[in-house]
């Protein structure tokens, strides 16, 4: 696990991540992070649990945004954006924990055997075909490295067994995860 920013950076971020929701109900843009360490470009992705299921994940795998950017517009997306669920609401957001995730820049995986469970999140690339799954996922569900692979395939939309395939195309990275809880 990468460890570049401190607790109280997380804490700083968990407080962008809510404030950005709560931009969307109230229309009041949240502070601004001055700090250095949030102007450098990351991966960053933002997940909301209510009652410890999930309930909105949105970010960016690839560092095109600095830190404080990705974490702003994460935030709004994984509450208003995310596909799988309809728009939070209000009321919602008291009973949701937020959840900020760093990544460190992926890596091309030679061997599956390289890949670490609960180290680990991964991109899978096959065909027009793309997914990722962060590494809490393979440890909230207690997944081993060959049920964490079908999951990747299963969330592309691919039979589970298309990480065999010798096009198929995974890529490995690191979190370093903030939690309200």
């Amino acid at each position: 696990m990468i460890s570049e920013y401190t607790s109280e950076d997380g804490e700083k971020l968990l407080k962008l991540a809510r404030e950005s929701i709560e931009e969307g109900f109230s229309g009041k843009r949240p502070a601004d992070l001055e700090e250095k360490q949030f102007k450098q470009a990351r991966g960053v992705f933002v997940t909301l649990k209510k009652q410890g299921k999930l309930r909105g994940c949105i970010g960016f795998p690839y560092p095109v945004h600095s830190v404080r950017q990705a974490v702003y517009e994460a935030a709004k997306e994984a509450a208003f954006g995310d596909l799988r669920f309809h728009g939070l609401t209000q009321e919602e957001l008291k009973d949701v924990k937020i959840e900020v995730s760093i990544l460190t820049n992926p890596e091309q995986v030679k061997d599956v055997k390289d890949i670490k469970i609960g180290k680990h999140g991964l991109i899978g690339n096959y065909i027009a075909y793309s997914g990722l799954l962060l590494p809490q996922v393979a440890t909230e569900h207690g997944m081993s490295r060959i049920e964490f692979l079908e999951a990747l395939c299963d969330k592309m939309g691919m039979p589970k067994d298309t990480w065999q395939n010798k096009n198929f195309r995974i890529s490995r990275f690191e979190c370093q995860i903030f939690g309200e809880d």
